[in-house]
């Protein structure tokens, strides 16, 4: 039997703060019920120091899920049911069959923690809509 669960992939261009929120959001909302995934087109070194700080004052330890910024590669894409863009451009390559979302959102690079906290905020409030468009919702 094969996994039913369905495949989200977040996107942004360095895989270090925006897509890393949106994953790990997904995953504390979601849990074993969707396979999560984050890549970059550029990848940082890291993930964002600010962004590794807001999400611990919302008890999300970037850290402790392994959190690192990855390559954007075409098999994460065919792998995914759902692509969710966030300022990626044409680096994002297209795939047909797909769910594509694009997110504008603020960039939190080089922002302090008070910068990131809206944006946080506004992922997290995204990707609670994705969980219930995907019927993973609780209830």
């Amino acid at each position: 039997m094969s996994d039913a669960r369905p495949e989200v992939l977040f996107v942004c261009v360095h895989n270090a703060g925006r897509s890393q929120m949106a994953a790990a959001f997904l995953q504390d909302v979601a849990g074993d019920r969707v396979v999560v995934r984050s890549a970059g087109s550029a990848p940082a070194d890291d993930v964002n120091p600010a962004v590794v700080e807001a999400m611990a004052e919302v008890g999300i330890d970037l850290r402790a899920l392994g959190a690192r910024p990855k390559r954007l590669d075409d098999a994460a894409v065919r792998a995914s049911d759902v692509v969710v863009t966030m300022g990626c451009g044409d680096a994002c390559p297209v795939f047909p069959g797909k769910r594509y979302e694009d997110w504008v959102l603020a960039d939190p690079a080089g922002q302090g923690v008070e910068a990131v906290r809206p944006i946080r905020d506004e992922i997290e409030r995204r990707v609670r809509g994705l969980v219930g468009s995907l019927g993973l919702a609780d209830g």
